[in-house]
C-alpha cells in the first residue's frame, strides 16, 4: 500500500470529525490524552471534578488552536446519579460520542491496619465504580458512532504494591471490567485498557532511594511520561480498529523484572 501524502488531511487528523470525552482532564496524563487526541483532530470534552483553572486554561490553549473544539465538563464521579449527564454533555457538545477515556483516578497507600471505609469508597469509586457506571451512561452514544472505550488501568492490577491494598484491588477490577465490557458491548463498541508503569512520579514525592530501586528494575532503566500513556491511547482510537478487550502495559518493561 502506498503511503499516504505528507499533506493527507486524513492522515494529518485521523480523529478529524470524532469527539472524545477524558476524565480527570485537566491535569497531569490526562491533559496529555487531550493534547493528543485533540492534536489528532478530535473534539475533546474534558472532564474536570475541582481542577477548574486547569480545566478551563487548557480548553481556552486548544480552542485557541482549533476554535470551537474543546468543552468543559464538571462532574463529581462519585455521584453515580450525575454520570449520564456527565456522558450526555459530551455527546452533545459536538454532535456525538465516539471515544471515552476513563482516566479519573484517586492514588494513595492504605496500609492494612488503618484502611477505613472512606478509603475503599474512593479508591474503588473513582478506579472501579465510576468507569463502569459512566461507560454504562455512555453506551448508547458510543454504539451509534461504533465507538471506544479506554481504562486507565495500572500494573499493580496484577503485581500488588506494598501499602496499596485498596489501590490494587480497584485496577483489578478495572482490568476484569475492560474485558467484560469488551464482550457486553461488542460488535458496535471496543473497550481496551492501558497498564502504566513508572511515567510519572506521584506528586506528594517518592523518595530517591525507592526512585532508583524502581528504576533498576524497569527493563529500560529510565521512568516514561504521560506523553507515553497518550500515544497508546491514540494508537487504540487510531490504529487498532480489530482490538478489542486488551490490555496494554506502558511501563518501560517494569512488569518483566520484578
Amino acid at each position: 500500500m502506498p503511503e499516504p501524502a505528507a499533506n493527507d488531511s486524513t492522515y494529518a487528523a485521523p480523529l478529524a470529525g470524532k469527539t472524545a470525552l477524558v476524565t480527570g482532564a485537566a491535569r497531569r496524563v490526562g491533559a496529555a490524552i487531550v493534547r493528543s487526541l485533540h492534536a489528532a483532530g478530535a473534539g475533546v470534552v474534558l472532564h474536570y471534578r475541582s481542577s477548574s483553572e486547569e480545566a478551563a486554561a487548557l480548553a481556552q490553549d486548544l480552542n485557541g488552536v482549533r476554535p470551537g473544539s474543546a468543552a468543559l465538563a464538571q462532574c463529581d464521579l462519585l455521584d453515580s446519579a450525575a454520570l449520564t449527564q456527565l456522558a450526555d454533555t459530551a455527546a452533545k457538545a459536538f454532535g456525538g460520542l465516539d471515544i471515552l477515556v476513563n482516566n479519573a483516578s484517586s492514588f494513595y497507600p492504605t496500609p492494612v491496619g488503618d484502611i477505613d471505609e472512606d478509603d475503599w469508597n474512593d479508591l474503588i469509586g473513582t478506579n472501579l465504580k465510576a468507569p463502569l457506571f459512566l461507560a454504562q451512561a455512555a453506551a448508547a452514544a458510543l454504539r451509534e458512532r461504533s465507538g471506544l472505550i479506554v481504562n486507565l488501568a495500572d500494573i499493580h492490577g496484577v503485581r500488588p504494591m506494598r501499602r496499596h491494598p485498596v489501590y490494587c484491588v480497584a485496577k483489578a477490577g478495572l482490568i476484569m471490567l475492560t474485558k467484560s465490557l469488551a464482550r457486553e458491548l461488542g460488535p458496535q463498541v471496543r473497550v481496551n485498557a492501558i497498564s502504566p508503569g513508572p511515567v510519572m512520579w506521584p506528586e506528594d514525592g517518592v523518595e530517591a532511594a525507592l526512585r532508583d530501586e524502581i528504576i533498576s528494575r524497569t527493563a529500560l532503566k529510565r521512568i516514561g511520561s504521560a506523553e507515553d500513556v497518550a500515544r497508546a491511547v491514540l494508537f487504540f482510537a487510531s490504529e487498532a480498529p480489530f482490538v478489542t478487550g486488551q490490555i496494554l502495559a506502558v511501563d518501560g518493561g517494569r512488569s518483566i523484572g520484578w
